[in-house]
């Protein structure tokens, strides 16, 4: 009989599964001791596999975070020390991933070894720009590949060092890889609603990237002078966090950001949230922002440049009662932009 074994996000509840399927729960954007049960649990399921089976994986943005075993010398607390300062080093992604590889058992491949002559299918959600395959996960199941890192805080260069490097990593059945979903998608989809709605869509091949707080003053900038419609972006910006941040993610500063830019011209709407509908510490996926959102905060006692300075975005959103907040989607393909200019409401 087949088995499986799922892990998810707490957000998730638990489907209506036989009783061959396994399903556990993990902590998310930090890894957590679920993280930690559900490595070791994902690595004895494989252990305890009969020879020629063959297994069939889906991995998702999330991965890196839901299934974690330390590397040699590493110890739980150390890793989820390290993604704390991660998520808010201002690292891109493939960096971010590069380093979370160099202290994990699991990740960069480390699976590669556990699988052996089995025949392994495996489909890949994206939330990596340019649906990178080594990088989704942090790439359990390789291929194997090794990125300059940059210069380093000292703690997290001793930390790299420290772990003992694992044995050469092989798989000897065949591997066939498959995207099976990407941001592309998602922009795609949502081009295609705009379109069925008799409204104009421009899809914006510009990805989304860097500094989040610039990138939505540079996309604001860009909207006041677009022609009419709905415009939509992709991709997944950055924020690099102060020693005492406050609330919200990196789609709550974008969006602030864009919101300043935006104040007092009321022909543009902008949402900026998370496919997997979470951004951040909170519930929210993000924020649907206008040009009254700066008047709407202020006049609740709070200050748009004060909060982006602090990451607060979203104690000042909340005041502005623009948060986005949709609950878990079941997927994960990073992040969208979508923006209205108002005069799209006529038939083109």
């Amino acid at each position: 009989m087949a088995r499986g074994l799922i892990i998810t996000t707490s957000g998730n509840d638990k489907p209506d599964l036989p009783p061959h399927i396994e399903f556990r729960q993990a902590g998310h954007p930090i890894p957590d001791n679920r993280s930690f049960e559900a490595g070791h649990r994902l690595l004895t399921f494989l252990k305890e596999s009969p020879p020629q089976v063959e297994y069939l994986f889906l991995i998702s943005g999330g991965t890196s975070a839901l299934v974690e075993a330390p590397a040699q010398g590493i110890a739980r607390e150390e890793i989820i020390k390290l993604n704390r300062w991660l998520l808010g080093s201002g690292l891109d992604i493939r960096t971010t991933n590069a380093i979370r590889k160099a202290v994990s058992s699991i990740k960069g491949g480390g699976l590669l070894n556990r699988i052996r002559d089995h025949h392994t299918t495996a489909l890949y959600i994206s939330d990596v720009r340019g649906d990178h395959i080594a990088d989704i996960g942090s790439g359990p199941l390789g291929p194997v590949e090794s990125l300059p890192l940059p210069p380093l805080p000292v703690w997290v260069s001793t930390l790299i060092t420290k772990a003992t490097p694992s044995a050469p990593m092989v798989a000897d059945g065949q591997i066939d890889r498959t995207i099976i979903a990407s941001v592309g998608d998602a922009i795609t989809g949502a081009a295609a609603e705009t379109e069925r709605r008799a409204l104009k869509a421009f899809i914006r091949e510009q990805r989304l990237q860097g500094e989040a707080e610039q990138a939505g003053a540079d996309l604001a900038k860009q909207l006041l002078e677009a022609p009419p419609g709905i415009h939509i972006w992709g991709g997944e910006t950055v924020v690099q966090l102060p020693p005492n941040p406050g609330r919200g993610g990196r789609n709550q500063s974008l969006a602030l950001a864009a919101a300043i830019e935006l104040d007092g011209d009321h022909d543009i709407t902008l949402l900026a949230a998370g496919t997997d509908g979470k951004d951040g510490p909170g519930n929210a996926a993000g924020a649907i922002i206008d040009g009254g959102t700066i008047a709407r905060g202020r006049a609740a006692g709070h200050d748009a440049k004060q909060a982006l300075t602090h990451a607060d975005a979203g104690t000042f959103l909340e005041a502005s009662d623009d948060l986005l907040c949709t609950g878990p989607t079941g997927t994960n393909v990073t992040d969208v932009v979508i923006a209205l200019k108002s005069s799209a409401y006529a038939r083109f």
